[in-house]
């Protein structure tokens, strides 16, 4: 097998619409203050949808649209061997969210599991899926990635309050007959991972000022471990795709990096940051804006609790 591909991407963003000056008249905030500090301008709250029901609606989107380009749903859900979920906040632990999508999509012999890899989960599901696909055990994948966030906030917390949001991408992965770049640069670290923590049933601790510093300088050093690894220069990189933690930190990365803010792909602006979610839903918008083109070289970008940081250079 050469490589793999992204067949197609779908998204569900729960029903509640919040604009910043809501927040910001709840925590008596000046007009304009979120926007500034954070770059985002709305987000989505769930109000009574649970976690499954988002990650499930979002593979309903891709599938829609998976068959309107002409393609056979009853034979995909045969070729279907894997499905894996990315999150940081469900109260599931058995059945699993990618079993409750596997029922849903009446794929009776297929592998599922959720895995817990704090905001860079998306990242090592895709690269999970990948080594499933390239090691032939399943012809096709479908990653998830969703959180429902709104529910472990403290409200009154500015640091986390004003950030994050909810919702759910996926993305359908296959084999590729071509020679398509893959490489990765995964890694994780203990030391200072009580930065950013999210236990069940217990609202969300960032520490800002740590997690900015370690966002802006480990990025980037894996970035440029990952280029090395390719031996690519960033000039062929048509985008970086990050996760949407804060407009800031990922202008500080594109900085580090020398390149143009363009170069980066955002949308935190009308998504927040939806942690798991972010960059499958990013990916989904890129497709709909027409933004990728085959032969593209783009990086997948995550990081966060954990401390987890990983990124994946692939050709679209």
């Amino acid at each position: 097998m050469k490589g793999i591909k992204i067949l197609e991407n779908g998204i569900e963003l729960p029903g509640i619409k919040t604009k910043n000056n809501e927040i910001e008249d709840f925590l008596n905030l000046e007009h304009g203050y979120i926007k500034k500090r954070t770059g985002i301008e709305n987000r989505y709250y769930a109000k009574n949808e649970k976690i499954e029901d988002i990650a499930y609606k979002s593979v309903e989107d891709l599938i829609n649209k998976y068959e309107k380009k002409g393609n056979d749903i009853t034979k995909l859900k045969k070729e279907l061997g894997l499905i894996i979920v990315a999150t940081t906040s469900t109260n599931i632990l058995m059945p699993g969210i990618a079993n409750y999508i596997q029922k849903k999509l009446e794929i009776k012999n297929c592998i599922s599991l959720d895995i817990l890899a704090g905001c860079s989960g998306y990242i090592n599901a895709f690269d999970i899926a990948k080594l499933y696909i390239q090691t032939e055990k399943v012809e096709k994948a479908l990653v998830v990635g969703v959180d429902i966030l709104s529910k472990n906030i403290d409200k009154k917390d500015i640091g986390t309050a004003i950030v994050l949001s909810d919702g759910a991408g996926a993305t359908l992965v296959g084999k590729s007959d071509e020679n398509k770049i893959y490489v990765t640069n995964i890694k994780a670290e203990s030391d200072e991972n009580m930065i950013l923590t999210n236990a069940v049933n217990e609202n969300i601790y960032m520490n800002g000022k740590e997690v900015y510093k370690y966002a802006v300088t480990k990025t980037v050093e894996n970035i440029n471990e990952l280029l090395q690894k390719a031996n690519i220069n960033i000039n062929e990189i048509r985008y970086i795709i990050p996760h949407q933690s804060n407009l800031k930190i990922m202008k500080a990365i594109a900085n580090r990096l020398n390149i143009d803010l363009e170069k980066m792909y955002i949308n935190i602006q009308e998504r927040g940051n939806t942690f798991c979610a972010s960059i499958p839903i990013a990916l989904n918008d890129m497709e709909e804006q027409k933004l990728l083109n085959s032969g593209d070289k783009i990086i997948l970008l995550g990081y966060g609790g954990g401390l987890n940081t990983g990124s994946i250079l692939l050709e679209f």
